[in-house]
Protein backbone atom coordinates (compact mmCIF):
# COMPACT_ATOMS: atom_id res chain seq x y z
CA UNK A 1 0.00 0.00 0.00
CA UNK A 2 1.23 3.80 -0.92
CA UNK A 3 1.59 6.15 1.37
CA UNK A 4 2.32 8.66 -1.24
CA UNK A 5 0.38 11.73 -1.44
CA UNK A 6 -2.19 12.58 -4.32
CA UNK A 7 -0.50 15.19 -6.52
CA UNK A 8 -1.22 19.10 -6.09
CA UNK A 9 -3.90 19.91 -8.30
CA UNK A 10 -2.53 23.59 -8.48
CA UNK A 11 0.95 23.19 -8.27
CA UNK A 12 1.71 19.30 -9.71
CA UNK A 13 -0.65 19.87 -12.83
CA UNK A 14 -1.87 21.84 -16.29
CA UNK A 15 -3.71 24.17 -13.79
CA UNK A 16 -0.51 25.69 -12.51
CA UNK A 17 0.01 27.59 -16.33
CA UNK A 18 -3.19 29.62 -15.18
CA UNK A 19 -0.07 31.44 -13.15
CA UNK A 20 1.23 32.67 -15.50
CA UNK A 21 -2.11 34.07 -17.43
CA UNK A 22 -0.90 37.95 -16.40
CA UNK A 23 2.65 37.17 -17.72
CA UNK A 24 1.46 36.36 -21.37
CA UNK A 25 -1.11 39.35 -21.43
CA UNK A 26 1.59 41.29 -20.32
CA UNK A 27 3.56 40.31 -23.35
CA UNK A 28 1.09 40.55 -25.64
CA UNK A 29 -0.21 44.11 -24.32
CA UNK A 30 1.78 45.61 -27.79
CA UNK A 31 -0.48 44.07 -29.62
CA UNK A 32 -4.15 43.42 -27.65
CA UNK A 33 -6.78 45.92 -25.84
CA UNK A 34 -5.90 46.90 -22.28
CA UNK A 35 -9.06 44.65 -21.22
CA UNK A 36 -7.40 41.70 -22.38
CA UNK A 37 -4.33 42.14 -20.41
CA UNK A 38 -6.92 42.96 -17.06
CA UNK A 39 -8.29 39.63 -17.92
CA UNK A 40 -5.02 37.70 -17.66
CA UNK A 41 -5.09 39.62 -14.10
CA UNK A 42 -7.97 38.02 -13.40
CA UNK A 43 -6.93 34.18 -14.50
CA UNK A 44 -3.88 34.49 -12.40
CA UNK A 45 -5.33 36.36 -9.25
CA UNK A 46 -8.05 33.73 -9.19
CA UNK A 47 -5.48 30.96 -9.49
CA UNK A 48 -3.98 32.50 -6.93
CA UNK A 49 -7.03 32.45 -4.35
CA UNK A 50 -8.09 29.34 -5.42
CA UNK A 51 -4.42 27.88 -4.29
CA UNK A 52 -4.55 29.66 -1.38
CA UNK A 53 -8.16 28.26 -0.44
CA UNK A 54 -6.83 24.56 -1.49
CA UNK A 55 -3.97 25.11 0.95
CA UNK A 56 -6.20 26.27 3.35
CA UNK A 57 -8.27 23.27 3.36
CA UNK A 58 -5.78 21.11 3.35
CA UNK A 59 -4.28 22.76 7.06
CA UNK A 60 -7.55 22.71 8.01
CA UNK A 61 -7.76 18.95 7.72
CA UNK A 62 -4.50 18.47 9.48
CA UNK A 63 -5.51 20.71 12.20
CA UNK A 64 -6.65 19.92 15.64
CA UNK A 65 -10.20 21.53 16.63
CA UNK A 66 -8.50 24.19 18.79
CA UNK A 67 -6.45 25.25 16.21
CA UNK A 68 -8.20 24.93 12.33
CA UNK A 69 -9.14 28.65 11.82
CA UNK A 70 -5.90 30.34 12.45
CA UNK A 71 -4.03 27.31 10.58
CA UNK A 72 -6.38 27.42 7.48
CA UNK A 73 -5.67 31.37 7.76
CA UNK A 74 -2.17 31.28 8.39
CA UNK A 75 -1.81 28.32 5.08
CA UNK A 76 -3.79 31.19 2.72
CA UNK A 77 -1.70 34.00 3.98
CA UNK A 78 1.47 32.12 3.13
CA UNK A 79 0.00 31.19 -0.40
CA UNK A 80 -1.74 34.60 -1.19
CA UNK A 81 1.58 36.05 -0.23
CA UNK A 82 4.17 33.96 -1.90
CA UNK A 83 2.05 32.91 -4.66
CA UNK A 84 0.77 36.48 -5.31
CA UNK A 85 4.34 37.94 -5.59
CA UNK A 86 5.79 34.86 -7.24
CA UNK A 87 3.14 34.41 -10.13
CA UNK A 88 1.90 37.84 -10.60
CA UNK A 89 3.62 40.65 -9.32
CA UNK A 90 7.25 40.73 -9.60
CA UNK A 91 6.73 38.61 -12.89
CA UNK A 92 4.37 41.13 -14.83
CA UNK A 93 6.30 43.93 -13.65
CA UNK A 94 9.26 42.51 -14.77
CA UNK A 95 7.40 41.59 -18.22
CA UNK A 96 5.94 44.74 -18.72
CA UNK A 97 9.12 46.76 -18.05
CA UNK A 98 10.94 44.58 -20.53
CA UNK A 99 8.57 45.00 -23.16
CA UNK A 100 8.10 48.88 -22.45
CA UNK A 101 12.00 49.01 -22.58
CA UNK A 102 12.40 46.69 -25.77
CA UNK A 103 9.57 48.94 -27.52
CA UNK A 104 10.94 52.22 -26.86
CA UNK A 105 14.57 51.02 -27.60
CA UNK A 106 13.64 49.84 -31.02
CA UNK A 107 11.11 53.02 -31.45
CA UNK A 108 14.80 54.97 -30.88
CA UNK A 109 17.10 52.59 -32.49
CA UNK A 110 15.42 50.97 -35.32
CA UNK A 111 13.33 51.91 -38.38
CA UNK A 112 10.89 48.47 -38.05
CA UNK A 113 7.05 48.70 -39.06
CA UNK A 114 4.79 49.42 -36.23
CA UNK A 115 3.95 45.54 -36.70
CA UNK A 116 7.06 44.55 -36.64
CA UNK A 117 8.38 46.55 -33.62
CA UNK A 118 4.80 45.32 -31.20
CA UNK A 119 5.35 41.07 -32.69
CA UNK A 120 9.34 41.51 -31.21
CA UNK A 121 8.55 43.32 -28.27
CA UNK A 122 5.94 40.35 -27.64
CA UNK A 123 8.40 37.73 -28.62
CA UNK A 124 11.12 39.36 -25.75
CA UNK A 125 8.43 39.07 -23.48
CA UNK A 126 7.10 35.65 -24.43
CA UNK A 127 10.65 34.70 -24.18
CA UNK A 128 11.52 35.91 -20.70
CA UNK A 129 10.20 32.85 -18.86
CA UNK A 130 12.20 30.46 -19.81
CA UNK A 131 11.13 27.70 -17.44
CA UNK A 132 7.37 27.31 -19.11
CA UNK A 133 8.50 23.18 -19.78
CA UNK A 134 9.47 22.21 -16.57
Amino acid sequence: MSTQEPPDLYRDTYVRYLGYANEVGEAFRALVHVNAVRFSYVVACSYVMADANHKGQIAAKKSDESNVTKNRMIAMADTVVWQGLASVAIPGFTINRLCAGTNYLLKKTASLPVGVRRWTTTFVGLGYKHDWCK
